[in-house]
């Protein structure tokens, strides 16, 4: 439920009159953001996109299976990977270029958060011949976050 985690509290009194008048005070409640403990197991969000970013564009090299990310995607991205991940193994095998694992670093991760248990990141991955972007929404499921989209340019 919406806004359980959040308590309210009376902060001070306020009065529109003069201090001479009799008018009695106004107490305004203001909400007191209480972290969620849910939300606070959970590792960094950055973290996991910077790691999850380096897997995605690992199994579209293919050097890495998708299921070995099955944990950290929802059903709908492991269905998008495996097509992508076969698309780029066709193009591979038409130019006959050998599969090999790529030599990659995430540098840049910027998130942000349009909801609570919602994270969206991008991450710049660069490797020796170009950098692609890797835009994930992270959401918490069952505990910890999962990707629910993944995006590469």
């Amino acid at each position: 439920m919406k806004g359980a985690g959040v308590a309210q509290r009376a902060v001070r009194a306020e009065t529109n009159e003069p201090s001479g008048s009799e008018a009695p005070p106004s107490l305004h409640a203001v909400a007191d953001p209480v972290e969620d403990p849910e939300r606070a197991a959970l590792p960094d969000p950055s973290d996991t996109a910077r790691a999850l970013a380096l897997c995605v564009v690992e199994i579209l090299s293919g050097a890495r299976e998708v299921d070995s990310v099955a944990r950290w995607i929802s059903d709908d991205v492991h269905r998008h990977l495996q097509q992508r991940a076969a698309l780029a193994a066709r193009n591979r095998s038409a130019m006959r270029l050998p599969r090999a694992r790529p030599v990659l670093r995430a540098e840049r991760v910027v998130t942000c958060s349009p909801a609570d248990g919602v994270v969206e990141a991008t991450v710049v991955v660069h490797g020796r011949s170009h950098a692609r972007a890797v835009a994930i929404r992270l959401e918490v499921r069952n505990e910890r976050w999962r990707a629910t989209a993944v995006g590469v340019l």
